[in-house]
């Protein structure tokens, strides 16, 4: 799998004792850290896809933090070294991942697996509703070239 440009993928350490465990997500001593916008956790039911959309000015930084999640990247920036690119993988309880996703980049996931899945977002901004700072287009788009492997006639986003 060849990599998206600015993408970083960092692998978290889970650390367990008798109590139950502990995972750092994201520290504001990584080297991927620049500031601070909020928290957020959406859910996915099985099957279902959310998205794609990009931002302009905001770096997100997620983790799907119950099941497990199909994450699709796609460089859209027209200087990227690595436009055009895809990529593809899989973050949850099986594979603990942080996934840092520059300005540009058209992402979404979709829930694998028999449960609802949970994704934890902390983005560098705060959502701003008057004007967000989200571009979307729907997961069937011909201008990725994706598939999420979705029932014909059935739509989600």
């Amino acid at each position: 799998m060849k990599n998206i440009e600015g993408v970083v993928i960092k692998n978290l350490k889970v650390i367990p004792d008798e109590r139950g465990w502990l995972m750092e997500i994201l520290r504001s001593d990584d080297k991927i850290f620049t500031n601070f916008g909020q928290v957020y956790i959406t859910t996915a039911y099985p099957g279902v896809v959310k998205g794609w959309h990009y931002h302009k000015k905001q770096h997100d930084n997620f983790t799907c933090i119950r099941g497990m999640m199909k994450v699709a990247l796609y460089d859209g920036r027209e200087d990227s070294p690595t436009n055009g690119t895809v990529m593809e993988l899989f973050s949850g309880e099986k594979n603990p991942v942080l996934i840092h996703v520059p300005p540009g980049i058209y992402h979404g996931f979709k829930a694998v697996g028999m449960e609802t899945a949970y994704f934890l977002n902390i983005p560098t901004l705060p959502y701003n509703y008057e004007e967000p700072d989200e571009f979307r287009l729907p997961p069937d788009t011909r201008e990725i070239p994706y598939d999420w492997g979705l029932t014909p006639g059935l739509k989600h986003g």
